[in-house]
């Protein structure tokens, strides 16, 4: 069969979200409740950990840094194995590597004083992780349900995800002031080693594929589907370099903002988890919004990025600064689950891990360079005429973007290299 049918007394109980009787869909909530509120301890934790060893704004970025770097090659290679394997094994194995990572870092700070080559090295294994797990859920959820249900499925899934991730980031910030990092990084590690049973439960089999090519075959087969799409990787390169902005300005200059001027990690802590509401409450509005053009609409909530680093700049007070997270989160989700069901539904579904390696990839290739400049250029220049030139640097960007045409298209072409309704690959096998 297809897909899982419904189990009885389901279509009673969840009448409005059918979704919800699929088990092996149940089972990959399960999964998206604890691992991003288990993260959400390791968002809060790294910063203050580093800064509470004495390490300056360059030491922040450097072990930062160390955790996207990986993406580069990781999130490549991890999209090529899950669409040669069951997506949900090779989750498992980016779980416990970042287990071994936040763990392991949150071990050392809790019975001594980590080197910052002991920093930078575990948190490397974490992106290791975080780039191999990437392409492996985008591949996986699309395979679970049917077309139909695509995009409440996206928007279920998000919302499970922002709910844990609020409540992790608002305890996070609590623990992190009452007792320090240390444990807020071995409550991560704890955490994401929870999730592995239940993707070991689910029964969805290996991508169905006419042939099992070369690694580097499967890596230009990926980037043909990449960069035949126009509006692929025009929007791929804008978040190139709005997250080169936004991550060097807001994610490692703005625990410095809030330890310098807002009181310390719980005004971080409250920040995170404001824009964790905001995205909960965008996934809810996410349930029934669909744009007539969303390749479109994900380019203009791109270019309100912008509002973050600027919020920090003018050293908003924290009511304010926690609205406007809200405000942007409450976009970024609406915006992500669209960018979730056009590429579920304009990438064939054997090739959909690869291609969503290449988004990553492309996405995420400049945080590194994002985080290793924001240090420096801080020092040198100070932190908030930095995040001044990384709002500047958001908006010119997103200016270029929304000039193509392609991106402005009331639609995107779905080519898919199979009919919707063989999608799905059979499984209790």
């Amino acid at each position: 069969m297809l897909h899982e049918p419904p189990e009885a007394g389901n279509d009673r109980v969840m009448p409005r979200f059918p979704v919800l009787a699929i088990r092996d869909f149940r089972l990959l909530l399960a999964d998206r409740a604890i691992a991003p509120g288990a993260y959400a301890f390791s968002i809060v934790g790294v910063s203050f950990a580093v800064l509470d060893q004495g390490g300056s704004t360059t030491t922040l970025s450097y072990v930062l840094a160390a955790q996207i770097a990986p993406s580069i090659v990781f999130a490549l290679l991890g999209g090529v194995i899950a669409d040669r394997v069951r997506p949900q094994r090779v989750i498992v194995a980016a779980d416990l590597m970042i287990a071994l990572g936040e763990g392991g870092f949150g071990a050392l700070v809790l019975t001594g004083h980590p080197t910052t080559a002991q920093m930078i090295g575990l948190e490397a294994v974490t992106g290791m992780g975080v780039a191999l797990f990437w392409p492996a859920s985008q591949a996986l959820l699309p395979r679970l349900v049917p077309d139909q249900h695509l995009r409440e499925a996206n928007a279920i899934s998000r919302l499970v995800m922002n709910l844990a991730q609020m409540g992790g980031a608002a305890v996070a910030g609590v623990v992190v002031a009452a007792t320090g990092p240390g444990w807020a990084l071995a409550i991560c590690g704890a955490g994401r080693l929870l999730t592995v049973p239940f993707m070991l439960a689910i029964r969805v089999g290996p991508p169905v594929r006419a042939e099992r090519a070369a690694l580097l075959r499967d890596l230009r087969e990926g980037w043909s589907e990449f960069r035949s799409r126009t509006w692929l990787w025009v929007i791929v390169a804008q978040f190139c370099l709005i997250l080169m902005a936004w991550y060097g300005a807001y994610q490692v200059l703005g625990p410095v903002t809030a330890k310098t001027h807002l009181g310390g990690p719980a005004a971080w802590g409250a920040i995170t988890a404001a824009d964790a509401f905001g995205l909960i409450a965008g996934g809810v509005l996410a349930l029934r919004f669909a744009p007539r053009r969303p390749v479109l609409f994900v380019a203009l909530v791109a270019a309100g990025i912008a509002v973050a680093p600027l919020s920090l700049a003018l050293l908003w007070p924290l009511p304010l600064l926690c609205a406007t997270a809200f405000a942007l989160g409450v976009g970024l989700e609406i915006m992500t689950v669209q960018w979730n069901v056009i590429m579920a539904r304009a990438i064939p579904p054997d090739r959909l891990a690869r291609v969503s390696a290449y988004d990553a990839m492309g996405s995420l290739l400049t945080m590194p360079v994002g985080a290793l400049l924001a240090g420096p250029v801080a020092a040198a220049a100070g932190v908030r005429p930095t995040q001044f030139g990384a709002a500047v640097l958001i908006l010119l960007v997103s200016a270029l973007t929304i000039a193509v045409r392609d991106v402005r298209a009331p639609d995107y072409p779905h080519q898919r290299g199979r009919p919707a309704s063989a999608r799905l690959t059979a499984h209790n096998r």
